[in-house]
């Protein structure tokens, strides 16, 4: 895994508000409060907790209570919150710890089981009717949050485990989404309206947009062959991504030159991700395609997407977030023409080698060459591979009308003898001709950002519930509202 993908999975920092009410059981809260805490850690979580120095137990039972709590979670800047009702729990207090903290970010909620079977003397929790207290008391003061796919269970159990993985990819999506910065480099082809975008929406939404004209970007690239150190490194590293027996030397040292500046410029504007005019500007006016240093970015780390299609930057960023896998940006291709579930996920040849079921090759852009937009020798850097066997989540983010709106589709990528030039991989989708009304009716665009991992779940709660999104999948008809959330969980 690449240092920035390494970091793209440290550690989510998720406070834990163990709801007590002080009638009910001390000893039982305390028990739930350190099995969550385990049981959190064990999922990779950085989980900031009041202590019993701070508060009774350590749990939040009182308004004295959840204002420490707040400030504690304040000061550490979590990037979630969980609130666990360890027994009936205070619905007031853990509203007041969200109310205080001020820090608007997911919350997840959940309750605890009772250890044995209800009798008149049996130390009870009553969690079961706790929740629901706790859920209305966050409603009331206008907090969103999410609901553990099994509300009611042990932390120790399986499906707990599953929750905070899934709770924690939530908050990773939704907090980096928030303050993400995405490269736009060059315009977007003239022809393509598909990738146009509102940016003062999208800054209003919370990325920002930091722009670089392909000039200054050729340009800085055309400066680094005077002998950096830097370029030899990253001809020698593209060597061994893929097979470079069809590429000439000269245009190994251009993709590396380019690549360079792209790494260089992110780390300079701490970019999240980036969107690059990847034809004809480039092959005419540099000599080689992009596709090799953004196929390399995206193994990195940094998401780059074809055309300078941002809101596609956005949507590759989320599902890498989520997965903490690469991810790419593809067309929907093509429908095989046997099979009506069987789509070609395809682009010129951009994708990441961690996609490839054998080791990529570098090859010539044959669709740019016989259209006559670059000759041969000025064409060369596509990255020719298929995508490997594997679970596929389909995602994209769209403005249409002033309103935003997500295609959350999950998949599996097979081996089908059907070929084709670039990078592509056979889809499996079921119910895909419904879906493809949908992307449609629905008015998505033809770029769709994939990520190898069944992530659905996260994309459809992170980007519907926390950022407000109108949601859409092929299980939806196409006659409904659109711009309407449905808080299932349609991929659980």
């Amino acid at each position: 895994m690449s240092q920035l993908l390494s970091a793209a999975n440290v550690p989510i920092r998720i406070g834990f508000v163990p709801a007590n009410r002080g009638f009910f059981s001390q000893e039982l809260a305390a028990k739930m409060r350190a099995e969550t805490i385990a049981a959190m850690k064990a999922r990779g979580v950085d989980v900031v907790v009041p202590d019993e120095s701070l508060t009774k137990l350590g749990c939040v039972q009182s308004i004295p209570e959840a204002t420490a709590t707040a400030e504690l979670f304040r000061r550490q800047d979590v990037q979630g919150i969980v609130i666990g009702a360890v027994n009936f729990g205070d619905e007031q207090a853990a509203a007041w710890v969200v109310k205080q903290a001020r820090l608007d970010v997911p919350i997840m909620i959940f309750g605890c089981q009772e250890e044995e079977t209800l009798r008149p003397t049996t130390a009870r929790r009553d969690a079961f009717c706790g929740l629901l207290s706790i859920g209305d008391a966050l409603r009331q003061i206008g907090a969103k949050y999410s609901v553990a796919s099994r509300p009611i269970g042990f932390p120790r159990d399986e499906a707990f485990a599953r929750d905070v993985d899934w709770f924690a990819r939530v908050c990773k999506v939704v907090n980096a989404v928030r303050s993400a910065r995405y490269g736009q480099v060059g315009a977007r082809p003239e022809a393509f309206w598909t990738c146009r975008f509102d940016e003062k929406q999208l800054q209003r939404l919370g990325p920002t947009t930091v722009v670089l004209d392909l000039s200054e970007a050729l340009a800085g690239a055309e400066k680094l062959k005077h002998g950096d150190p830097e370029v030899g490194t990253i001809v020698k590293a593209i060597q061994g991504y893929a097979d470079t027996s069809q590429v000439a030397p000269s245009s190994l040292e251009k993709m590396a030159r380019f690549e360079l500046f792209l790494r260089r410029w992110a780390a300079e504007h701490g970019l999240s991700a980036m969107a690059i005019q990847c034809w004809t500007s480039i092959q005419q006016n540099f000599g080689v395609c992009a596709c090799t240093s953004m196929s390399r970015l995206a193994d990195a780390g940094i998401p780059a997407a074809c055309e300078a299609d941002i809101l596609g930057a956005l949507s590759m960023h989320a599902s890498m977030l989520a997965s903490g896998t690469a991810a790419a940006l593809a067309d929907w291709n093509n429908l095989h023409n046997e099979d009506d579930e069987l789509v070609n996920i395809w682009h010129c040849g951009v994708f990441p080698r961690s996609f490839a079921k054998s080791q990529p090759r570098l090859s010539v852009h044959g669709i740019l060459v016989t259209s006559g937009a670059a000759p041969a020798d000025q064409a060369q850097g596509i990255v020719e591979l298929v995508v490997k066997p594997s679970p596929l989540t389909l995602f994209r983010v769209t403005q249409d009308g002033g309103a935003w709106k997500a295609l959350v589709e999950q998949g599996r990528i097979e081996d089908n003898p059907a070929t084709t030039s670039g990078s592509y991989g056979w889809c499996r989708i079921a119910g895909l001709q419904h879906l493809y009304r949908n992307v449609l009716l629905r008015h998505f665009p033809h770029h769709v950002a994939i990520t190898q991992a069944e992530v659905g779940n996260v994309l459809w709660e992170a980007f519907g519930n926390y950022l407000g999104m109108g949601m859409f999948n092929g299980s939806q008809g196409v006659s409904g509202a659109p711009g309407q959330y449905t808080p299932a969980l349609p991929f659980l």
